[in-house]
C-alpha cells in the first residue's frame, strides 16, 4: 500500500457505511455495500458473511477480483453469495467506486404492485424519469434453484446491464440509471463515492415511503390511485446536481448518529480517537 493511499480512510468509511445503512433500515441482517480498491481498480472490497450492523474491523472485510468474483486470498473466510452484484457493476462501469444492494421494505411494494418508482421530492432527483426493473426469472434454467439471488457472473452481468440505457455506449464509465429495482428482491444503487451511494440508497427508500403515504392519502380522500405529482425532467436534473453537491453534509451527520449507538463499533475510528 502506497504511503499516500486513501485505502485506510475508505475502509474506515466502509465499516461506518454498513452501520449507517442498518441504522436507516436500508439493510438488516442482509444487504451489503462494497467499494472499489483505490490502489487496485481490478479489486473490490466488501464485508464477509456478517450482518452489516456487526461489521467492525478491517479483518471483517474481503477483497475480490472484479474479473470473476474470486477472493484475492484463496483462504478467505466465507463471503456473500451475491458479491457478483457488486463485481459486475464495477466491471461494467469503471467510474463506479461503490455499490449497495438492499431489500428495502419501502421499495419492494412498488414492484409487487406494478407501480413505477418516480422522484416525489427534491432529495430523489437522481431516480430519473424511469427506474428500470431487473427480472431474474427468465434467466433460470430447469435445474436452477429459484431463490432470486444474483450469485453468478452471468446473473450479475445481466443486472449490471440495466444500469445502462439502450443508447448508452458500451464503454461508458458511469451508468445512466443510478438505481435498478430487482423483482421480488429489492434494489441496487451505486456511486462514484461511498457518500453518494449511501445517499442514494437512503433517499430511494425515503422516496418510496413518501409515494406510498401520498397514495394512501389520496385513497383516504376518495381521490383514486392516479394523480400523484412527480418532479419534472428539469427538476430531476437540477435536484440531482444539488444532491451530489451536498451529500457530504448528510454523511457527516449520519456518521455521528451511528457513533452514538453502542451497537455499532468501528475499531478504526476508535483507534483514530486515541491518537
Amino acid at each position: 500500500m502506497a504511503p499516500s493511499s486513501p485505502l485506510p480512510s475508505l475502509l474506515r468509511d466502509l465499516i461506518t457505511a454498513n452501520h449507517i445503512l442498518h441504522h436507516a433500515s436500508i439493510v438488516d441482517g442482509y444487504g451489503h455495500i462494497s467499494i472499489r480498491h483505490p490502489d487496485q481498480p481490478s479489486v473490490y472490497i466488501m464485508a464477509g458473511y456478517l450482518a452489516p450492523a456487526v461489521v467492525s474491523t478491517p479483518e471483517d472485510l474481503i477483497e475480490y477480483h472484479i474479473a470473476d468474483g474470486a477472493p484475492v486470498d484463496p483462504n478467505a473466510k466465507k463471503g456473500y453469495s451475491e458479491r457478483f452484484i457488486h463485481g459486475e457493476v464495477f466491471k461494467r462501469f469503471p467510474g463506479v467506486n461503490c455499490v449497495i444492494h438492499s431489500h428495502s421494505e419501502a421499495v419492494i411494494p412498488f414492484m409487487v404492485a406494478g407501480v413505477p418508482l418516480k422522484p416525489a421530492f427534491h432529495m430523489a432527483g437522481f431516480l430519473g424519469s424511469s427506474v428500470p426493473t431487473f427480472d431474474i426469472t427468465p434467466l433460470y434454467t430447469s435445474t436452477s434453484q429459484r431463490d432470486m439471488l444474483v450469485n453468478s457472473v452471468p446473473l450479475g452481468a445481466a443486472l449490471a446491464s440495466h444500469f445502462a440505457s439502450p443508447t448508452s455506449p458500451a464503454d461508458s464509465a458511469l451508468p445512466d440509471n443510478l438505481v435498478v429495482l430487482m423483482r421480488h428482491h429489492g434494489f441496487t444503487t451505486c456511486g462514484q463515492s461511498i457518500q453518494d451511494a449511501v445517499f442514494r440508497a437512503i433517499y430511494a427508500h425515503k422516496n418510496a415511503a413518501i409515494l406510498s403515504n401520498a397514495a394512501t392519502l389520496r385513497a383516504a380522500h376518495g381521490l383514486g390511485s392516479g394523480g400523484l405529482d412527480f418532479l419534472d425532467e428539469e427538476g430531476m436534473k437540477g435536484c440531482r446536481k444539488m444532491n451530489e453537491a451536498t451529500a457530504d453534509k448528510a454523511w457527516r451527520g449520519w456518521v455521528e448518529e451511528v457513533r452514538a449507538v453502542s451497537l455499532y463499533r468501528n475499531v478504526m475510528l476508535e483507534e483514530e480517537e486515541k491518537q
